[in-house]
């Protein structure tokens, strides 16, 4: 099986579990958050904070420098619009294809409690292999939230369950770690590849 079908493989899988999801929720916009009008810290890389990748490798701020960025904030047990962007994000490198070289992406778990690197793995791996999933112990994780202005906040269910509310949007992220606009939650997809076109060129 060649990468490309591969790839249409993986995003017919991910659009199958969106469609079972949808059809099972009356709450479609649960967990969104619209994003704050102001990023809290735009200065590189969004202030200081320690954590790991999905295959525990060391990650900072420095993962924002040097390269233009996409950063979504979620988590692997966001019943929708996790998922949702995550497809979204494949589809925007598949089109964008060799435009798309310079750009990294990263998925930066609001739940570490749950979210191990294990699970981050297996997470973003049905996905793309382009985005890179981040976790890291809760403290450090607050602080890469507060610093890019980020709502998180957990709802209590029942049996101990809980979900977590939090901003949807996608952060675009200039090579010098710099906030450059956000890609709404919902938005077209011309829409987005365009901004993402116009980051790059920036770059």
């Amino acid at each position: 099986m060649t990468s490309s079908t591969l790839s249409r493989v993986r995003l017919g899988l991910w659009a199958a579990v969106i469609v079972a999801a949808l059809a099972a929720t009356v709450a479609f916009f649960g967990g969104y958050v619209k994003p704050s009008s102001q990023v809290a810290d735009r200065n590189i890389g969004g202030g200081t904070y320690s954590l790991v990748d999905q295959r525990g490798n060391p990650v900072d701020q420095t993962m924002l420098v040097g390269q233009p960025s996409l950063m979504f904030f979620g988590f692997t047990h966001c019943p929708i619009v996790c998922p949702t962007t995550m497809v979204e994000m494949a589809g925007w490198f598949e089109e964008l294809g060799a435009e798309a070289g310079p750009l990294n992406a990263y998925f930066v778990t609001v739940d570490p409690a749950r979210d191990t690197p294990e699970m981050l793995n297996d997470y973003v791996s049905w996905v793309s292999d382009r985005i890179t999933a981040v976790t890291g112990k809760p403290e450090e994780i607050d602080k890469i939230i507060k610093a890019w202005g980020v709502v998180a906040e957990k709802v209590d269910g029942e049996g101990g369950e809980y979900d977590v509310n939090h901003t949807a949007s996608v952060f675009l992220i200039n090579a010098r770690g710099e906030f450059e606009g956000t890609i709404s939650y919902g938005e077209t997809q011309d829409m987005a590849v365009a901004k993402i076109r116009k980051l790059l060129q920036k770059a």
